[in-house]
């Protein structure tokens, strides 16, 4: 039984062999061949990223016995010594085990003694944190001014904890964590080299794990190997780390945007099955929505985590920016609460019903026929302040093609409310009295082009019951229906509101309309400015219902006997724009 642990066997002896280290490596390379080597180098940076390692190499570098280079022998006794742990002029010295006053003084008492057999004599601290202040205080006169052949060599995992005494006199390098690509390139070729059978998504979640050590990642890949009996596979791996399969975080996350807490519960009970580390599982479902968010702002972003760009892409179908931004909220708070919870399936449940159920519902006053979208930081659609816009080319858009459309840019914007409120549109549109002084005619769903369509799709019905959120919402809320013929419902969007156009979003429409009217439809969308036309899309509605609200309340106000006496008396007067419709 000689089996030497992979994070042993493939430690680097030589600067080459360090990945993800350049800016030290170049720099403690340069110092070697300059001979310009300072008395005390601090290494620090996370576990496992190469700490000791480099201050190994650094050691041998300068006791080779071929001389002081970047590039030491590796075959003469100090730079074998030193890899074997038995060189006797490298003194390590683990602080967290010697913390105390009367260590550090017993450790520098031979310091003013010649190396044994060595050019110098290096002294070597790991967790050099730990020392207690005593202990710092000892060290300082030595550390500032060693003998010629003394070189202070420390390590730290928490360099905020060392005094600034100690920093100022030391030379300091900050080691970085690496990132997925490279540590998942790195297994692949150790794994190449032992001979294991492997595939690319287990050493990715096998990266993953590491959270950027080096010496991590070797040690999950030892595990994983006697795990999966000689090979390296995704699904042992992800048993071995009690994680979720990416088809359950897809699940969870499809029944959490459709508000389906039956479907959660059946998921997590499938999970459940598996024996999974639920505390896993839900950084599993934060790393799928950080993933998605990523994904609808850059695809490209997603390349240093090395994930799936495809099951991102699925994930930012199924919401909008900003009700990814409420879901992962929602599931970190779950996160922190979750050792709380009696045990950790409760909590992970308790967390993703949360994110299901407590998603924003705009709503209105009583009988609105269709629910508002509150915008932040501008007008709402619809808007009287309308931009003139002379671009009347139809745009046909199918599901799997794009004739002659060309998607216009969108400005995702914060802040959208989510609207999923089912209101039947029982009032008809000719029996409001608004709409004749707005010059426009009050319509159902007839066509715009006046042809007679028995069969055309109740479009506001639809728009006051639908589940869409954000922009798309916004989209609906602004085009209005055209005709129906052969399974295609022609659409009309309003020119002023064309930024909002986008094939992914009237990809949405169209399911979410398949849906609603139980049958397979198909939609096409033609640009053109409404204004001054005889229809209203429901935006338009709103806004005209809005005005003649602000109207009443107005003329109420004016009309009130006790603002009139107010007027009178004190001679009074009504701030401009400063009454505002109740909201019962």
């Amino acid at each position: 039984m000689s089996y030497q642990a992979l994070a042993r066997k493939w430690r680097p002896r030589t600067f080459a062999e360090v990945i993800g280290q350049d800016h030290v490596v170049s720099a403690l390379r340069n110092a070697l061949a300059s001979e310009r080597v300072h008395h005390a180098y601090l290494f620090t940076g996370t576990r496992g990223v190469g700490k000791t390692t480099l201050a190994r190499i650094f050691a041998r570098a300068l006791n080779c016995e071929n001389g002081v280079g970047a590039e030491p022998c590796g075959e003469c006794a100090a730079c074998v010594g030193i890899s074997q742990g038995n060189y006797i002029d490298l003194i390590e010295v683990d602080a967290a085990s010697r913390t105390k006053v009367d260590d550090t003084r017993e450790l520098l008492e031979n310091v003013q003694y010649a190396p044994t057999v060595g050019r110098f004599k290096i002294y070597l601290i790991d967790e050099v944190h730990m020392l207690s202040t005593h202990s710092f205080n000892a060290l300082l006169k030595t550390l500032e001014e060693p003998p010629a052949h003394v070189k202070f060599l420390l390590a730290t995992t928490d360099p905020q904890k060392l005094p600034a005494t100690i920093l100022s006199r030391c030379i300091q390098f900050n080691l970085k964590s690496l990132d997925i690509p490279m540590l998942r390139d790195h297994l692949g070729g150790i794994l190449d080299a032992e001979s294991v059978p492997f595939d690319a998504e287990a050493l990715s979640v096998l990266a993953r794990s590491a959270d950027g050590s080096v010496r991590d990642a070797l040690s999950l890949t030892d595990q994983a190997i006697a795990h999966g009996n000689g090979e390296v596979r995704a699904e042992p791996v992800r048993a071995m780390l009690g994680m979720i399969d990416d088809r359950f975080a897809l699940e969870l996350l499809e029944a959490v945007c459709q508000r389906d807490g039956a479907a959660v519960l059946s998921t997590v009970s499938a999970m459940a099955e598996r024996a999974v580390n639920f505390r896993a599982a839900l950084d599993d479902v934060l790393s799928s929505l950080h993933n998605a968010a990523l994904h609808h702002v850059d695809p490209v972003a997603l390349d240093w985590k090395g994930v799936d760009s495809e099951s991102a892409a699925r994930v930012a179908e199924l919401a909008d920016p900003e009700l990814l931004q409420l879901l992962y909220q929602v599931a970190l708070l779950g996160k922190r609460d979750l050792p709380l919870a009696p045990d950790g399936r409760t909590g992970f449940e308790m967390a993703l019903l949360r994110m299901a159920l407590f998603q924003p519902q705009a709503s209105e006053g009583a009988g609105s026929a269709v629910p508002p979208t509150a915008v932040r930081g501008g007008a709402p659609a619809g808007s009287t302040s309308r931009q003139k816009a002379g671009d009347r080319r139809p745009v046909a858009v199918a599901p799997a093609t794009n004739t002659d459309a060309k998607p216009y840019p969108v400005a995702e914007e914060p802040g959208l409310d989510t609207a999923r409120k089912s209101v039947a549109d029982t009032t008809p549109r000719d029996a409001n009295p608004g709409a004749a002084e707005n010059g426009r005619k009050p319509r159902g769903d007839a066509p715009v082009n006046g042809a007679v369509q028995a069969e055309v799709p109740d479009w506001n019905g639809f728009v006051a019951s639908q589940g869409l959120n954000g922009l798309a919402r916004e989209l609906v809320m602004n085009m209005v229906a055209d005709g129906f013929e052969g399974g295609t419902l022609q659409l009309v969007l309003d020119a002023t509101s064309r930024h909002l156009f986008s094939d992914d979003r009237l990809k949405r429409i169209e399911r979410q309309c398949s849906r609603h009217f139980g049958r397979e439809l198909r939609l096409a969308v033609t640009i053109r400015e409404l204004e001054g036309e005889a229809v209203e899309t429901p935006a338009m509605q709103r806004e005209r219902e809005r005005i003649q609200r602000q109207k009443n309340a107005e003329k109420a106000f004016q009309e009130d006997p006790n603002v009139r006496e107010l007027m009178d008396r004190f001679d009074a007067r009504i701030v401009p724009d400063s009454i505002r419709p109740g909201t019962d």
